[in-house]
């Protein structure tokens, strides 16, 4: 594997290594193409501040960073700037116009949380829920984010932590994936997850996304640059979706440069 354009910096407040540190242990370990897609900074109603995501006036310093990195180390890797964004209905549209004023390459797609992140009722995805609604309200947004246009892919597309019924979760999985096959809109088997040992990557999706025809990315979820070493770990994992599962994994991605 070749590129990875899930990287993340210390802006988010849960990484750790400066820029240029991904780039240095990218480059180490063979990649041609590294994608930072940080946290997106979202415009929030005031008195809501995000403790997992960058500053709206960190974006353009982040940007100028890797524009810089890229030019600096432009023989031996290739860079591109994105972020990785949720889909929140009533405040995408004021999204958009803040993200109509950064230079991007492109955005991934992480529903990390159903509502807006800041209503007393959101909800955090990875956590353990019996409840059809909250996987409903998961896929409902996901899927209307996908919609949009201004998505790549799909990254860890099986972080919702559903425990209720089997075939419940089969049948909206099933529905939610053959969606975005539709859309040709590849979907992310997560690194990060899969050497932390989470509840991702989950082979019961997997075994899905195989059955609807489903193409994969991997995605490393850099939130440290010593992760780019562990080649023996990915190589691992896309064995084991390849020849276990029957997965098919991209050699190539084609970038989405979002249109507000």
């Amino acid at each position: 594997m070749k590129y990875n354009y899930h990287t993340h910096t210390t802006r988010c407040f849960h990484a750790e290594g400066g820029d240029e540190e991904y780039v240095k242990s990218a480059i180490e370990n063979g990649y041609e193409i590294l994608g930072f897609s940080d946290h997106a900074p979202y415009i929030f109603p005031t008195g809501y501040t995000s403790h997992m995501r960058m500053r709206p006036e960190d974006a353009e310093e982040y940007i100028e960073s890797i524009r810089y990195l890229g030019e600096k180390y432009r023989n031996e890797i290739q860079l591109k700037v994105g972020f990785e964004m949720e889909w929140y209905p009533d405040l995408i549209e004021g999204q958009k116009e803040f993200l109509k004023t950064l230079d991007i390459d492109y955005l991934i797609l992480g529903q990390h949380f159903t509502e807006n992140e800041f209503e007393p009722d959101s909800i955090y995805t990875g956590s353990r829920t019996r409840s059809t609604e909250v996987l409903d309200r998961y896929i409902e947004q996901l899927l209307a984010g996908a919609r949009s246009g201004l998505f790549t892919y799909v990254c860890h597309p099986d972080l919702i932590n559903f425990v209720g019924r089997k075939k419940v979760y089969e049948n909206k999985i099933g529905d939610m994936l053959t969606e975005l096959k539709r859309l040709r809109l590849p979907i992310e088997c997560n690194f990060y997850g899969y050497i932390d040992e989470r509840w991702y990557p989950n082979d019961r999706f997997w075994h899905i996304a195989r059955e609807v025809g489903c193409d994969a990315v991997i995605g490393i979820d850099a939130h440290m640059p010593s992760l780019f070493k562990y080649d023996d770990g990915v190589q691992q994992m896309a064995a084991h979706l390849t020849d276990d599962i029957g997965i098919n994994l991209l050699e190539k991605v084609e970038l989405i440069k979002p249109k507000f």
